[in-house]
């Protein structure tokens, strides 16, 4: 498969337009981080307030992520990825033109959307390449989309700059956020005219029922539940911190009112559950085997996506400042610097993915993956002032390989857990990444840099444990094909890929 990332044909055409798609809707997601400090400045916003942007920008990422995942699997993702990606200039436009932390905050809100992309190209690769591909196929899809952190980070700055000097302003931060906006929106047109759901001549399965997951035991439904449960809370969370008085965007009652929407919004979602499941709660459906999965293994893979998403989201958030706070830098050079952790995307993410397809066992290839996480954050938390910049990079990057090869090995299993209901699976492990981030930048907000990474190490940790006793291997992990589709209909049916098939399978 390697050779055919060369190839701009058939699934390999696919492959490139969606995570190019990944890409631009990274890009606009954490367009606000290199300009964090300068934004700051500019609108003299408090520190506090600083930091409670970078949650805000990943909170409606959770229950998007979610939504999107349903819609992905009713519309399919080529609709659904262009409309999200001309949405994205919406929140841009509004980032650019405020003028308070009132307005970012609503203009950052707005953006989390955008960051709900991810789920919608797991699905779409997961049409394209069969389940021995399908790691690095991922990993290709999510980390060279998500390198797009890195050029957020590194290229933003350096367009501001040059903007700032040809208009002869100081606002060259609202220039560069507006144009990645405009060209995501370009881009979404772009896919929607060049992409298609599925090889021809094969179907798009869509799941049975829309609304919410289906499972396929009564202890998968309250597995269920608690799940659902953990990303409200999570929300509920931000509702609290946006009271707090050194924020003050939220009066009590306004919390509250916060309180009670999230509360209805669980109520809601608790009866989609029931109605979805409610032949199987009724004893009147029981499934067979072979359609059979546990719920208990999404929630690992919630949890491996929490310490390795979770954490690189936070990381990207916060690494700027660190470093310009720490090391008394620039904050141009401090952003180019911290842009060291999101630029090994490139080749982390896939290769995660590649070592779960090649390791021969996906659930020890995650389990040495989250210790590797755990390790570099325990490292990281000793960096100070008195370290030499190279060395600090250096354990940047070292955490920064294994969060990002976790990302590509977790998104190798989520496709395996059953085909059809893929989107709402992507959905709810993607979520909680987004959970994960907005966690550790609460602990952050309220906290520092050294505890933050003590706390991503400690969980990841903990994750590999329950990895190593409680992870199961997907049935056909390293299959030719899925069970639904004959060998080649991904390649045979479609004539441009015909040569394909006899070089690159």
């Amino acid at each position: 498969m390697l050779q055919g990332l060369v190839s701009f044909r058939g699934r390999y055409r696919i492959l490139h337009l969606t995570w190019f798609a990944f890409f631009l809707t990274f890009v606009c997601w954490f367009n606000f981080a290199p300009f964090a400090t300068t934004i700051g400045k500019d609108l003299d916003l408090t520190t506090e307030q600083v930091k409670t942007l970078g949650i805000c920008n990943l909170a409606l990422t959770i229950p998007a992520r979610i939504i999107i995942g349903m819609l992905l699997d009713r519309f399919g993702p080529r609709i659904t990825y262009s409309v999200l990606l001309m949405f994205a200039v919406v929140p841009c436009l509004a980032t650019a033109l405020s003028q308070d932390f009132g307005q970012l905050v609503i203009s950052r809100l707005l953006m989390g959307i955008v960051g709900a992309g991810f789920v919608v190209g797991i699905r779409m690769v997961s049409e394209w390449f069969p389940p021995k591909e399908i790691g690095v196929a991922e990993g290709v899809y999510g980390g060279w989309g998500n390198f797009g952190a890195f050029a957020a980070e590194f290229a933003l700055p350096s367009l501001a700059v040059a903007s700032a000097f040809l208009v002869g302003s100081s606002s060259g931060w609202r220039v560069a956020i507006a144009l990645s906006g405009i060209v995501a929106a370009i881009y979404g047109y772009i896919y929607m005219r060049m992409a298609q759901d599925t090889p021809s001549g094969q179907e798009y399965h869509r799941p049975k029922r829309s609304g919410s997951l289906e499972v396929t035991s009564v202890k998968s439904f309250w597995a269920l539940i608690l799940s659902n449960l953990g990303l409200i809370l999570a929300l509920a969370l931000l509702a609290w911190h946006l009271a707090q008085p050194q924020i003050n965007f939220f009066k009590t009652p306004q919390m509250l009112v916060a309180w009670g929407l999230l509360a209805a919004l669980f109520a809601y979602q608790t009866h989609k559950a029931w109605d979805v499941n409610r032949e199987l709660l009724s004893g009147k459906k029981i499934y067979k085997p072979s359609d059979r999965y546990q719920f208990r293994q999404i929630a690992l893979l919630e949890f491996t996506y929490v310490t390795s998403f979770g954490s690189e989201l936070a990381a990207v958030s916060m690494l700027p400042a660190f470093f310009e706070n720490t090391f008394a830098l620039e904050h141009v050079m401090a952003a180019m610097l911290a842009a060291c952790y999101p630029f090994l995307n490139l080749v982390s993410r896939p290769s995660g993915g590649l070592i779960s397809d090649k390791f021969g066992s996906r659930k020890w290839t995650m389990t040495l993956l989250m210790f590797g996480i755990g390790v570099g954050y325990l490292l990281a938390y000793n960096i100070n002032q008195n370290w030499p910049i190279p060395l600090a990079i250096a354990v940047t990057m070292f955490s920064a390989y294994f969060a990002q090869a976790g990302c590509g090995a977790t998104y190798s299993i989520v496709p395996l857990i059953k085909k059809e209901i893929t989107g709402q699976v992507a959905g709810n492990v993607g979520a909680y990444g987004n959970f994960g981030g907005v966690v550790y930048l609460t602990i952050f907000s309220l906290t520092n840099a050294q505890v933050l990474f003590q706390t991503m190490g400690i969980a990841a940790l903990i994750c590999a444990s329950l990895c190593a006793f409680l992870l199961q291997e997907p049935q056909g992990s390293f299959a030719a094909h899925y069970d639904d589709q004959a060998e080649t209909s991904d390649l045979q049916s479609i004539p441009m890929l015909a040569d394909e098939s006899h070089t690159n399978s």
